[in-house]
């Protein structure tokens, strides 16, 4: 034998569960109802049975026959017509001894009166709730006190009042004639409600059950917290919606940042711009490259929209600093490459010089111009090992040289460069900056070769505890609305013209904050400017500054 549990469906929970909303409120509803109705009946039947007790109390037939031998043949027709015109529950006379001499209950007379309060056979009056025969009721005692000359004022006996209390339904019934009417049409109201509450969440949830919702839940918390890349996303307001941990790390973010606003947590710049989308780029999304605390950040983001309603963007992050780090070190390695295949470029153009002058039987003229390249060659020996100490920077400006000359392009060293051998941490870091400045100044000034031809020109300069890198070129400069942020936004020479393209300029900036320093440019008449400065003989800071 199989057994098949039916798992209920998410519209007929929601369904069951406003029915019990529903059944409960009726319940409270007709619960207060019947508070209501019977307080009402405290207060209006307490007074009704006051009054007729009152009323009979003060009855001259009463008052004349009570204190005469059986008076109870003689005041019984008044409480019987008492009883059928009024329609309370029980009429009660008792004498002066408590003694009950009539009353609409035969199988009371002779009995003690039951006295709701001691001061009753004192002769004052009493209102309250009695237990009489089995019965609960609205009671109202009071004293028959004598009007003739011989008792005037004498407690002659007491008349007492009762109604009974209703019962559950006869009070629902009493509380309102349309009181069933009403909670009907509210059950009505509310069932049909509930049935349409749980097919419009039925139709939002895409017809997913719960269990389906909460399996869904937990595969995108696999998938945001299993992946390397970090996810931040924004609501139209750039309020924080998600943030998985490691976009939290390395956005340096709070714990507790969701629903904070991109100015609330200090966000600014270049990030703030990518992030809000208000960094000018193209309507396809590009990764953007951003430096945020010392790392360098490849950031991609995506506009989310529904139906033509812009619900706001997801970004990725992903973590390029050690990337950077591999391309840096990968560049110094294509450098050298660059500068062999130059030189041999150079020897070959030379050597076939040479074969062409013997060919020709020019032999003198061979000698002349062996002796004129090893003049050359010396004297830009002599003049870097006598300005540039440090053995890795004069090798680099000598590799810059060869390859700038294959491109047309004069590298000069400013007669004022002077630079000592520095450490091994600062002479790498150095290297680094000046190879992407001249890069960028080589790329610059060949694709602006003028009449009087292209040049760069690197000026070192070195104190106690600074050294200053000034590269100039010929080119056509950087324009000015991108002078502050071609750093920030990693453009190379080439970016700045064509979009951006790497992250020389930003791995640039990055080294000299990392030194305590910085790097800027200007335009002057004759082309771009570029000023790095860093502090060397200390430990590099491995952090930045907020942006």
């Amino acid at each position: 034998m199989v057994v098949t549990f039916h798992r209920h469906t998410l519209a007929g929970e929601l369904l069951v569960l406003q029915f019990a909303i529903v059944v409960v409120v009726l319940i409270v509803v007709g619960g207060l109802s019947l508070a209501q109705s019977a307080a009402a009946f405290d207060q209006v039947e307490g007074r009704r049975v006051t009054a007729l007790a009152e009323q009979i109390a003060g009855n001259p037939l009463v008052r004349s026959q009570l204190g005469r031998p059986r008076p109870g043949e003689t005041i019984a027709p008044l409480v019987q017509t008492t009883l059928t015109q009024s329609g309370v529950t029980s009429v009660t006379i008792a004498n002066a001894s408590d003694k009950i001499v009539s009353s609409t209950n035969p199988t009371l007379v002779g009995t003690q009166l039951p006295l709701g309060d001691p001061g009753v056979a004192a002769g004052r009056g009493w209102s309250g709730k009695l237990t009489l025969d089995h019965s609960r009721e609205l009671v109202a005692q009071v004293p028959v006190l004598g009007a003739a000359r011989g008792n005037l004022g004498r407690h002659l006996g007491t008349v007492m009042i009762g109604n009974a209390f209703p019962t559950v339904w006869q009070r629902l019934v009493g509380a309102s004639s349309y009181l069933l009417t009403y909670l009907g049409i509210a059950t009505t109201l509310g069932l049909a409600g509930s049935l349409l509450l749980a097919r419009r969440i039925k139709r939002q949830t895409l017809g997913m059950e719960p269990r389906e919702i909460a399996g869904l839940a937990e595969h995108r918390e696999a998938m945001l917290y299993g992946i390397a890349e970090g996810v931040v996303a924004l609501d139209p307001h750039l309020r924080l919606t998600l943030v998985n941990a490691v976009g939290r790390k390395l956005l340096d973010l709070p714990e507790q940042c969701v629903g904070m606003s991109l100015a609330d947590l200090g966000i600014r710049g270049r990030l703030y711009d990518v992030l809000a989308g208000a960094d000018g780029g193209a309507a396809k999304a590009r990764d953007k490259i951003v430096i945020r605390r010392g790392r360098v950040l490849v950031m991609n983001r995506m506009s989310v929209t529904k139906d033509g309603l812009r619900l706001g963007s997801v970004t990725t992050l992903r973590d390029r600093t050690e990337l950077a780090q591999l391309e840096r070190e990968l560049g110094s390695f294509r450098s050298s490459t660059e500068l062999l295949r130059a030189q041999a470029h150079e020897f070959a153009n030379q050597l076939h010089i040479i074969s062409g002058l013997i060919q020709v039987g020019e032999h003198d003229e061979v000698v002349r111009y062996i002796r004129t390249l090893r003049k050359h060659r010396e004297s830009l020996d002599l003049t870097l090992s006598s300005q540039v100490r440090d053995t890795a920077v004069a090798a680099l400006l000598l590799a810059k040289s060869s390859l700038a000359a294959e491109r047309k392009v004069q590298l000069r060293v400013s007669h004022r460069t002077a630079l000592d051998r520095l450490g091994a941490a600062d002479s790498a870091d150095v290297a680094t900056v000046i190879g992407n400045l001249v890069d960028n100044a080589v790329d610059a000034a060949a694709a602006d070769i003028g009449e009087g031809g292209a040049w760069v020109e690197v000026e070192l300069r070195q104190d106690a505890t600074t050294v200053e890198i000034v590269v100039r070129d010929s080119g056509p400069g950087v324009a000015p609305e991108l002078a502050q942020e071609v750093f920030t936004r990693g453009f190379t020479t080439k970016a700045a013209q064509e979009g951006e393209r790497g992250i020389g300029l930003a791995l640039t900036q990055l080294v000299c904050r990392r030194h305590s320093g910085e790097v800027s440019v200007s335009n002057t008449p004759e082309g771009a400017v570029f000023t790095a400065r860093m502090l060397v003989g200390q430990t590099p800071d491995e952090t930045e500054e907020p942006q």
